[in-house]
């Protein structure tokens, strides 16, 4: 009697004090997680208890495995993205990748690149500040970084400021997008990024790779010229799990 009663709720308890140890190391990154004979054991449940509280954990993005190997605490291998550093001229303006601030001595591989001339929806439109089905040119790929894609990103320039320029070629240049905008004379000296954190949509946790329960961060960012135009809207989705974001704001 008293198992059955443990056992009606005990994945909770059992999913709980697994969730305990994780976070206070006691099972590292990396280490096996007790499977369902040692949770049986241990706990004195079913086996049906002890499978959907390891269940609980893979669905939190706690846990990874696969049919046939044991369970295994995720390793999180987070790519730091500092921000102020990678959007000043510092980086594109001596014709480097922004992505040199985030990777040390690397580069992601770029895939799915598609560019091409839209008429922009509502919310696009007014974001870059142009009529609405007005056009602009749409730069999307996604970035993968030791064959794991991590990021997502959809960018949206002005047809005028694109018009004639690698902006609307595959291959930009030295410096990418914001050097070739500085070379029309729209050079970017200010960003605003809007950060939201939520759940992925299904095609992007297809995209992403994404395990179970892990979120993904949403940044929009909206880079203004000297002016205040907004020259080119960029969306981009990120792998929450892979990444810290690093913002330095001066007293």
């Amino acid at each position: 009697m008293t198992a059955k009663k443990r056992d009606a709720g005990g994945y909770d308890t059992i999913a709980e004090d697994l969730r305990s140890r994780i976070e206070n190391g006691d099972l590292p990154p990396g280490a096996k997680v007790p499977g369902e004979k040692e949770l049986m054991a241990l706990y004195g449940v079913s086996r049906d208890t002890a499978y959907q509280a390891l269940k609980r954990l893979r669905a939190e993005g706690l846990t990874v495995g696969r049919q046939g190997a044991p369970t295994r605490v995720r390793t999180y291998e987070r790519i730091r993205r500092p921000a102020n550093k990678r959007l000043s001229a510092e980086v594109w303006g001596e014709g480097r990748s922004m992505w040199s601030a985030d990777l040390a001595g690397g580069k992601p591989d770029v895939l799915g690149l598609k560019v091409e001339r839209v008429a922009v929806d509502e919310s696009t439109a007014g974001r870059l500040g142009i009529p609405v089905g007005g056009e602009a040119v749409r730069r999307s790929r996604y970035y993968v970084v030791d064959e794991k894609p991590v990021l997502l990103s959809t960018a949206h320039i002005p047809a005028d400021l694109a018009q004639g320029t690698k902006i609307e070629e595959e291959n930009t240049g030295p410096g990418g997008v914001w050097a070739r905008l500085a070379d029309q004379g729209h050079a970017p000296v200010r960003s605003v990024e809007e950060v939201i954190c939520r759940m992925p949509w299904t095609s992007e946790k297809s995209q992403l790779q994404m395990l179970p329960g892990t979120p993904v961060v949403e940044i929009t960012r909206s880079a203004l010229d000297e002016g205040g135009r907004v020259v080119e809207l960029n969306v981009m989705v990120l792998d929450a799990s892979n990444y810290v974001l690093e913002y330095v704001v001066p007293a």
